[in-house]
């Protein structure tokens, strides 16, 4: 009977870790989005570079919109691993947003680019930057072309190309499973000029 209340005593003892450690992680997910979003804010507002914390090693870079879905991220700049557990972000081999060729975005199956599965061929994105010479906030339509899902030594899409495009790209197949095998890509082009906002 003495064994029997020490291993319960144990089990009920790791089970409230795991729920702590459950809420700790959700929380501290919660203050960071918000704390992206305030720099994402102040940057549009006063032209400046800010972290979203004072030791962060990334910054907002642009704002990500899928209407259809209802999609709305803030893009960080370097697809690290450490960088995107908190957004998608964007690989500092592509285009900066604003400039000619191919801007890549990476972000995780499981978070960020999980409601990627609902995007479609035709489908409209917007793409939000501040321009880092009038410091407008600047903003360009895309339109999804293509939805590949390709080998991860398959980087042909990721390519820096002289035509314009948003390529995002996760881990595939979609959810929490143990392997992800494949890459989910999908390849947007402009749908029109960028135009200037306020």
């Amino acid at each position: 009977m003495k064994l029997l209340r020490v291993v319960l005593a144990v089990m009920l003892f790791a089970g409230s870790c795991l729920v702590a450690r459950a809420g700790y992680l959700r929380a501290k997910a919660e203050v960071a989005g918000l704390l992206i979003q305030r720099a994402w804010d102040q940057r549009a507002r006063t032209g400046k570079l800010n972290p979203p914390w004072p030791w962060a090693d990334t910054h907002p870079v642009a704002r990500l919109r899928i209407p259809r879905i209802g999609y709305d991220e803030i893009v960080l700049e370097g697809a690290s691993p450490r960088i995107l557990a908190f957004g998608p972000a964007r690989l500092l081999s592509s285009a900066r947003p604003g400039e000619a060729g191919n801007i890549a975005v990476a972000g995780h199956r499981t978070s960020w680019f999980r409601r990627l599965e609902e995007v479609k061929t035709g489908d409209d994105l917007e793409l939000q930057w501040l321009d880092s010479r009038s410091h407008v906030l600047r903003s360009r339509a895309y339109q999804v072309k293509a939805i590949r899902i390709v080998k991860p030594d398959d980087v042909e899409l990721l390519a820096p190309t002289d035509d314009d495009a948003l390529t995002l790209i996760t881990c595939y197949p979609f959810g929490r499973g143990p392997r992800s095998s494949q890459r989910y890509v999908v390849r947007a082009v402009p749908s029109d000029l960028s135009i200037a906002k306020r």
